[in-house]
């Protein structure tokens, strides 16, 4: 088996080199790749490298992910996020690939309480999240074989994440201020990289009956907050010095931290499609949490 990765060197792309590379032979490509293309800006080049490659499977993990700056930068963040899949969609279909793309929660409008199943009526609230739609809608529209994954709250102890800033401040503060009116489930790069390795290998030995969109993050929920108090107490636990303790993170309304983008207040995602579908088993998020701490530390 053939497989070409976009976005190597991302979050999720990064582990997915480790992850894949034991299905097949993986040309893994990013966006200052120079024998073929792997600029998602560049259409006509990440269409020439499927073309060239001819591979069984391609890979999506390249996105625009500047949630606030997406607002006043529309059209680069629909290029990538929209027409960029596409443009794969239709190269994937003309030589028989499978692609798999990922999406997001913010394709939803956040409303209510109640986890998101794949075929709830989306609403997404901001310009990113309506370009991540956007390119769910043109690959479903061009190429039958093809898995969305929409995941949340993505992290991995690679490049700069939430719990690390937490930690950060915590050194230098007394006491933080975090929200708690947004629910969903941080969800390791780690994760996603493997669940998708055991997917393309389901998908590419029992036929085409398994494709879609499909939910994948870790199991349980959380708030800002309370992932911040957990991120803390496992520190204590690890005897860290810090200034700042799980009892002086103060919870805030969304409101006290005005953003350019609006950001759901519910981005819970229901995995039974997939787990029932795939026979997988997802983790708690506060296992790979856990795990990533240790890993930084």
């Amino acid at each position: 088996m053939k497989i070409l990765l976009f976005g190597k060197n991302g979050q999720v792309g990064w582990e997915l080199q480790r992850s894949l590379a034991p299905l097949g032979e993986l040309i893994a490509l990013d966006r200052r790749s120079i024998d073929l293309c792997g600029d998602l800006s560049n259409l006509e080049g990440i269409a020439a490298a499927v073309r060239q490659i001819r591979p069984d499977v391609i890979v999506n993990a390249a996105a625009y992910t500047a949630v606030d700056k997406a607002e006043s930068d529309t059209a680069a963040a629909r290029l990538v996020n929209a027409e960029a899949p596409g443009a794969l969609a239709a190269a994937a279909h003309s030589v028989g690939a499978w692609l798999v793309h990922y999406s997001t929660d913010y394709v939803f409008d956040g409303s209510g309480n109640r986890p998101w199943h794949e075929d709830d009526a989306t609403g997404p609230l901001s310009v990113y999240g309506r370009t991540k739609l956007d390119g769910e809608q043109r690959i479903a529209a061009t190429c039958p074989k093809h898995l969305v994954l929409r995941t949340s709250w993505v992290y991995s102890s690679r490049g700069g994440n939430f719990a690390k800033t937490m930690l950060r401040l915590a050194t230098e503060r007394d006491r933080l201020t975090v929200i708690d009116d947004q629910f969903g489930a941080p969800t390791g790069a780690d994760l996603l990289a493997d669940v998708t390795s055991h997917m393309v290998r389901s998908i590419t030995s029992g036929g085409d009956g398994s494709g879609g969109i499909y939910h994948l993050a870790a199991a349980g929920e959380t708030s800002w907050h309370s992932y911040a108090c957990f991120v803390l107490e496992q520190a204590a636990l690890a005897s860290k010095s810090l200034r700042a303790s799980p009892d002086t993170v103060v919870a805030v309304p969304t409101t006290a931290f005005p953003t350019p983008a609006v950001r759901p207040h519910n981005s819970r995602l229901n995995t039974a499609k997939l787990r029932n579908r795939f026979g997988l088993h997802l983790p708690a998020w506060q296992q790979g949490v856990a795990r990533m701490l240790a890993e930084i530390h």
